[in-house]
């Protein structure tokens, strides 16, 4: 029967065949090693011969999977430098202080993992040995991206390095009382350890990949040579199926970042059970990093199996590890020679000839200890193979045993990453594993005790030599002492105050004008990162193409098809711009690694990151978290914002609740502002605090998010008010009232206080006449620029309050004596502006845009939402009317007179 997926011969025709009798001897010759040998020897030399091709510079398509076997094999593996012994006895403290802090806190029900380390700590300890270079020798050092669950192996190498202390440990995940460790690395809660928080699954892989990247940025760009420095991402395969994890593979390649190994711990569980139950992991991520360009390292089998190898004189036995799929892999590992004799060995009369040949205590150690990531030497082998390779990154596919050395508990069962105890008894069964010395004694009241060989032990020396040879602890933290950044000449900010006369100018297209004057400094010019997801034009950016270029690191190798046009696009190897292409997520890991720059490389720069309002906190909120983790500095800036601004994209472009998300993140400042000298305050305020001089009690490790909008309107001149420029940055001041805006009303007449923020402040400020003109009621304007920063101040004051401290919100102080009830809009849902209603002494609510966004124009979509000035007038109408102060019957006529 005809294989339907076979290419047939009329397809091969359209490929011209300049000697068809020798194509036709080369497949006479397949076939008869098919018919002579079977299809394993023809899939074997078929194998081979693309290798050789592929080796000799033959352009063919990629072998895509290689065998299930080290790719390395033991005669090619390089001598490893240092005492093997001495690092075993290192290694077998580490596996017992991890498993200890985590057993002892077991008691105060904290929780913790014990198995990840205790598979993957050879893959660390071999890197802190020999490879992972510190931040206290020349240049930057290392970028480590730990895997989360591993962290107690961490703090257990640091505790024996005289990091930590036995207090420490015992604080894990217990940090209120002071000397604590967080759960996992997380560089807010312990700054001088952990650089990179990784936890959250999938934002290492893309974290690791774009921090590669930046580095070549900044070697490019002349601000500090960091070619030296290597990313190492070390991550789970089941951490793998995050889509996170593989969306930049292919940048990695395509740019050849071999500044980058990604170490994937292959220990074949997720969670629950088998990554791949019925299948092979390391197989499929073979494929993946293959397919995508990247250099793939198999590190799978321990030397035990180099006899096994030896005697597979036919290839049965690495047919057989083929099939196999992973969930019996893992069953192996818990049952007895006799099973794996007749399951494993039994499928194949060759292998079962083999099998005679073994005995059951080399069948034991094969398929229950012997793994690639367990032996020192095979991993030492492929981190080299790794920095030797040029031009791609590579992948290292270490496979492991979860729960290694742990017991037959824990190893391999589907629940090992929930059990967070070892048994009094289990631990001594651990201790003779490891050959620690540790008497019974030690023991008391059933307490595991910690474990170490004293501060001057030859462990300890041996730990920490290697460590100074290597340029310091690692992994490690540093804020480098750098001078604070000097403030940019203050022309590019007051530029905006005299606003824009009669010509139309929207937010978005004021920010991007301040920061072309921006990046124009002498001083600090040179650190601006602008970050833009394929959104350049939207957002008025080209005119920056031709100034600044876009980053590429094999610059323009081509003419460009706009090349006659003044803002042509152009790319450059020493471009400022990040133009990434339709990723959110890659963009914010762009400026995950700018923001932090000043502490992972001591270079301040200074990112922000442009992006349709929508598609930023909603997609990527996670990344934001990690962002707040890292203690990165920055401007984000949500452009097209708003509800109803962005009108024709309809739902699904419509950002109702952006601030609302934000308003989540304590390291975010959320601005909402209205008017362009309103952006260039916060921004220079921003630079300040964030790269300049930060008041006393400031935390400088935060980040800004501006929402600013697509709405050309004539910007107005800043107001002669007094203090205006806190207001701005606190969150809110009074623009106008009723009479200094030149309106005539009665005298006495009723008062409203209309707070607006962003683009809103316009229909307030329409709302403000209407009701003068048409009602005689007095309305005062006020610019909220930030509500969010507006409710952290009065929940400050509030803590302040609980500590006998007398402190009164800014926001009551603001309006203190302002008359009238208050009404508060903005083009967000109308949580975002009740985030202060509870610290408003007079009468207050809110409108906003709740619910479904729809396509329409501004002013349809405005009255849908009952948000335009003449819902405004009706609702202030309605709160006057409340307090008696207009009559009731107005709100019904305002309602018929617009058609509400």
């Amino acid at each position: 029967m005809t294989d339907p997926n076979a290419i047939q011969p009329s397809e091969l025709d359209q490929l011209p065949d300049r000697d068809p009798e020798e194509t036709a001897e080369w497949q006479a010759s397949l076939d008869a090693v098919a018919q002579a040998a079977g299809p394993h020897r023809t899939a074997y030399l078929m194998r081979r011969t693309l290798e050789r091709a592929e080796g000799a510079g033959v352009h063919l398509p990629k072998l895509l999977e290689t065998d299930y076997i080290n790719s390395i094999p033991t005669s090619a593996e390089p001598a490893a430098p240092g005492d093997e012994a001495m690092e075993a006895r290192i290694t077998a403290w580490n596996r017992w202080n991890a498993a200890a802090m985590v057993t002892r806190g077991s008691k105060y029900g904290v929780g913790g993992h014990i198995a990840t380390f205790a598979s993957a700590a050879w893959l660390y300890e071999t890197g802190f040995n020999h490879f992972f270079k510190g931040k206290e020798g020349d240049g930057s050092g290392d970028q480590l991206y730990i895997q989360g669950h591993a962290s107690p192996g961490i703090y257990a190498r640091a505790f024996l390095d005289g990091r930590l202390t036995e207090q420490h440990l015992d604080n894990f995940r217990q940090e209120a009382g002071g000397n604590g460790l967080p759960s996992y690395p997380h560089p807010r809660r312990l700054p001088w350890l952990w650089e990179f928080p990784t936890v959250s699954m999938g934002l290492g892989p893309i974290s690791a990949i774009y921090q590669a990247r930046f580095n070549r940025y900044l070697t490019s760009r002349g601000i500090k040579d960091v070619s030296d420095s290597h990313v190492w991402a070390f991550l789970g395969d089941g951490e793998m199926d995050e889509p996170e994890s593989t969306t930049a593979l292919t940048l990695a390649s395509r740019e050849g970042l071999d500044n980058l190994t990604f170490v994937i711990n292959c220990n074949l569980q997720r969670l629950d059970g088998p990554v791949r139950a019925n299948f092979k992991i390391v197989q499929e991520l073979e494929a993946l990093f293959r397919g995508a360009g990247w250099n793939v390292v198999k590190t799978l089998w321990g030397s035990a199996w180099d006899e096994l190898f030896q005697l597979d004189t036919t290839g049965a036995l690495v047919r057989r590890l083929r099939q196999v799929p992973d969930a019996q892999v893992q069953t192996y590992q818990t049952r007895d020679a006799a099973y794996i004799r007749q399951d494993f060995f039994g499928a194949d009369p060759a292998l079962a000839e083999m099998a005679k040949l073994l005995s059951d205590d080399k069948i034991i150690e094969c398929f229950h200890f012997s793994r690639g990531g367990h032996e020192a030497r095979k991993v030492f082998a492929a981190y080299k193979a790794a920095l030797a390779h040029k031009g791609a990154p590579t992948v290292i596919l270490a496979q492991t045993v979860k729960g290694h050395t742990l017991g037959s508990g824990f190893a391999s069962k589907n629940a090992n990453h929930q059990m967070k105890k070892l048994s009094a008894d289990e631990f001594k069964q651990m201790r003779d594993l490891l050959d620690l010395p540790i008497p019974d004694s030690a023991f008391a009241d059933g307490q595991v005790p910690y474990g170490h060989p004293g501060a001057d032990s030859p462990e300890v020396r041996y730990l920490q030599e290697r460590r100074a040879a290597l340029g310091g602890p690692a992994p490690a933290r540093r804020v480098h002492p750098v001078a604070p950044l000097p403030a940019p000449a203050d022309k590019a900010f007051a530029a905006f105050d005299k606003g824009s006369g009669s010509q139309s100018v929207a937010t978005t297209m004021a920010f991007v004008r301040l920061v072309k004057d921006l990046v124009r400094d002498k001083e600090t010019g040179k650190r601006w990162v602008p970050i833009v997801p394929d959104e350049a034009r939207t957002f008025g950016m080209e005119s920056l193409f031709p100034s600044l270029g876009i980053y590429s690191p094999k610059g323009q190798t081509y003419e460009p098809v706009d090349r006659d046009q003044l803002m042509y696009y152009k790319e450059a190897k020493n471009g400022q711009i990040l133009n990434e292409g339709i990723t959110e997520a890659g963009s914010m890991a762009d400026f995950i690694a700018a923001s932090s720059s000043y502490s992972t490389h001591g270079e301040p720069m200074i990112p922000f990151y442009i992006f349709y309002s929508m598609f930023g906190w909603q997609r990527t909120a996670d990344q934001m978290w990690q962002l707040g983790d890292q203690l990165g500095r920055g401007f984000l800036v949500g452009a097209t914002a708003g509800r109803t601004t962005l009108t024709g994209e309809g739902l699904q472009h419509a950002d109702g609740h952006s601030p609302v998300i934000a308003a989540t993140n304590p390291a975010a400042l959320t601005y909402d502002p209205a008017f362009a000298y309103e952006v260039a305050a916060i921004v220079k305020d921003g630079l300040r605090r964030m790269y300049g001089q930060a008041a006393p009690g400031e935390d400088q490790d935060v980040f800004y998010y501006l929402t600013v909008y697509n709405e050309p309107l004539p910007q107005p001149a800043k107001p002669a008010v007094p203090g205006i420029d806190e207001g701005i940055v606190k969150g809110l001041y009074r623009f106008n009232t009723a009479e200094s805006a030149g309106l005539t009303v009665p005298a006495n007449a009723p008062r409203i206080q209309l707070l607006g923020s962003g683009t809103a402040i316009h229909w307030a400020l329409g709302a403000q006449r209407m009701l003068a003109e048409e009602w005689g009621v007095a309305a005062d304007v006020w610019s909220a620029t930030s509500w969010g920063e507006l409710r952290r101040d009065a929940m400050e004051a509030d803590a302040a309050l609980l500590r006998g401290e007398e402190r009164v919100p800014y926001v009551r102080r603001a309006l203190q004596g302002a008359e009238g009830p208050v009404l508060a809009v903005s083009d967000y849902m109308r949580q975002t502006p009740d985030q202060i209603a509870q610290w408003i002494e007079q009468d207050y609510t809110s409108l906003g845009t709740d619910g479904f966004g729809l396509s329409d124009t501004r002013d349809a979509a405005r009255r849908h939402f009952g948000v335009d000035a003449q819902s405004i007038v009706a609702a202030a109408l309605a709160q006057l009317a409340r307090r008696g102060e207009v009559k009731a019957s107005a709100v019904k006529e305002a309602r018929e007179k617009y058609g509400l």
